[in-house]
């Protein structure tokens, strides 16, 4: 069953919207995270070339219930504007859940494999 949660598509929606101090919660620890990571290193952009822009992208969380647990905001470049070998040369996100990890010890440890 598909139910519309009214995610705004806008930084002014969000911020028009009566859940307007849970996204900005959302969004600061967004840029929290991108900071701890640190994510990028901002510098001067070079003559005659162009930024690429950023967007916001909202998300809300829910429980098994169907309720809203989390709201969550993410900072996204506008990919669709960058041209391969000027503003990029490769691509890679390493994401991974800890969860995983655990079990993948759990794994090793229960057959005595050796990890390096």
């Amino acid at each position: 069953m598909l139910i519309d949660h009214n995610e705004p598509t806008t930084y002014q929606e969000a911020m028009e919207s009566p859940e307007s101090t849970k996204w900005l919660e959302a969004m600061k620890a967004e840029m929290q995270s991108m900071y701890d990571n640190q994510v990028w290193t901002l510098i001067d952009p070079s003559d005659g070339l162009k930024t690429i822009g950023c967007k916001w992208v909202f998300k809300k969380k829910l429980n098994m219930d169907g309720n809203v647990h989390t709201y969550k905001a993410r900072l996204v470049a506008k990919g669709y504007r960058q041209v391969h070998g000027i503003d990029y040369d490769e691509t890679f996100s390493p994401v991974v859940m800890i969860k995983s990890i655990r079990i993948l010890i759990a794994i090793a440890a229960y057959y005595d494999y050796e990890i390096w």
